[in-house]
């Protein structure tokens, strides 16, 4: 027998119903495709920023408490939670789908393409599902209503979570202290009443085509932290530029010094490691020196270590440049998402799930240098995220729009296979797990 953190791999009378319980989500996700893809076109056509999404919160909070679902509201904010209760004891499985979509403006091509506006960081701006929360709300809409179609013969609990923010708040700017999203959830307590055994998520992506299904076991997607530097010189004239501290200068040197945390000071035997400036903001005259100069960027790691490390090189060698140059640096760091760390043990499981659920259309990923706030879910309880490829089969995914571009397309075709994962590895751990 082989046990997984708790969890049970023995042959069981529960164990021995999966098989008939998977083709039944087979069955039923494919009798709700076309609502399926309905679902996701109107919340494409009508998308939201982060803790803005009323509407597709309703959306969500209606159809659950249709299914008869315990249907909490106004979770961070616009955030949804539903519970179902299966009909036999047994422990309980959190699925979660993030709903917010981007400031981005949508080109026009698409009968149901995106009109909409909002107003992002007080500014009004075009909005776009450029990153697929719409096919993955319209995807755990549809994984609830099969799976409350076959409670009777579900031996535990599923929660759903429907959650806002995902890219992060739209009203106001991230900063330390503040939390949103998947944190916010959590502080409010989506973990408790019943709390997981286990959780699942997945994201959809460009990197693959429709329907393939890709995971990594450990670390699969990075942290992302940004960073703010403050470069404060003296002004002055810049035909007298001996007269002033030139924080232009300084900030250019800075922006070099920084290449050397990742090529001469981080172990990249044990750790990949990103660290880019990406915005440098100064000056107001082509004859003055201005007196600061500020720079942004974000640092994606997978390791904790290697963050903190991270974070203390870019201070020093930040700091130590400018007061060579008579300047001074401020560095700020705002953590903002931490790496995704899919559980071993609870992926190596799941892993032929997946594969019979994508008719063995599965490869496993390379890490992903993006992040996903799904990490802190994975924090507090054991389990797995998964990517689901959307572009069409005649299309090659290396040249399709990539996952925030407004060119950003997903083949509905992949949907459904989507619910079959998500329904499939529920239905699997719940038929093979057994709480302490």
């Amino acid at each position: 027998m082989i046990v997984l953190a708790g969890v049970s791999t023995s042959p069981s009378r529960a164990q021995s119903l999966v098989p008939d319980l998977e083709q039944q989500i087979r069955s039923r996700a494919a009798q709700i495709e076309d609502k399926l893809i309905a679902w996701r076109r109107d919340i494409h056509q009508n998308p939201e920023l982060g803790e803005q999404e009323t509407r597709t919160a309703g959306l969500v909070a209606e159809h659950l408490s249709k299914l008869g679902l315990d249907v909490r509201t106004g979770v961070a904010q616009t955030g949804v939670v539903a519970v179902l209760k299966g009909a036999k004891p047994g422990p309980v499985v959190a699925l979660r789908a993030d709903m917010d979509a981007l400031p981005v403006k949508e080109p026009q091509g698409l009968p149901f393409a995106s009109m909409a506006k909002g107003k992002y960081l007080g500014r009004d701006v075009d909005v776009m599902h450029a990153c697929g929360h719409d096919a993955h709300t319209a995807i755990l809409m549809a994984v609830a209503e099969v799976l409350a179609g076959m409670k009777d013969q579900l031996p535990g609990t599923v929660k759903f979570i429907f959650q806002p923010a995902e890219e992060g708040p739209s009203l106001y700017a991230a900063f330390t202290g503040k939390v949103w999203g998947a944190k916010a959830m959590i502080k409010e307590g989506v973990l408790q009443n019943p709390k997981p055994d286990a959780v699942f998520g997945l994201h959809v992506t460009s990197g693959l085509p429709s329907g393939r299904i890709g995971y990594r076991a450990g670390a699969a997607n990075a942290s992302a932290d940004e960073l703010r530097i403050k470069v404060t010189g003296k002004q002055g004239h810049a035909g007298y530029p001996w007269r002033a501290v030139d924080p232009i200068t300084t900030a250019s040197q800075i922006v070099l010094g920084l290449q050397t945390v990742v090529s001469r000071r981080t172990d990249l035997m044990k750790s990949p490691t990103v660290v880019s400036v990406s915005t440098i903001n100064g000056g107001s005259r082509f004859n003055i020196v201005p007196e600061t100069v500020e720079m942004s960027g974000t640092i994606r790691t997978y390791d904790a270590g290697v963050r903190a490390q991270v974070h203390n090189d870019i201070r020093q060698i930040s700091e130590n440049i400018a007061e060579s140059a008579n300047a001074k640096a401020e560095v700020e760091v705002i953590e903002l998402y931490d790496p995704l760390v899919n559980h071993d043990k609870v992926t190596a499981r799941m892993a032929p799930v997946l594969e019979r659920a994508a008719d063995g259309d599965v490869v496993v990923t390379e890490r992903s240098g993006a992040s996903e706030d799904f990490s802190f879910f994975l924090n507090e309880v054991p389990g797995m995220f998964f990517n689901l490829g959307i572009v069409p089969k005649d299309q090659d995914p290396s040249k399709a729009a990539p996952n925030h571009s407004p060119n950003f397309y997903v083949d509905d075709k992949a949907l459904v296979v989507g619910v079959r994962a998500l329904a499939a590895v529920t239905v699997n751990y719940l038929a093979s797990a057994k709480t302490d």
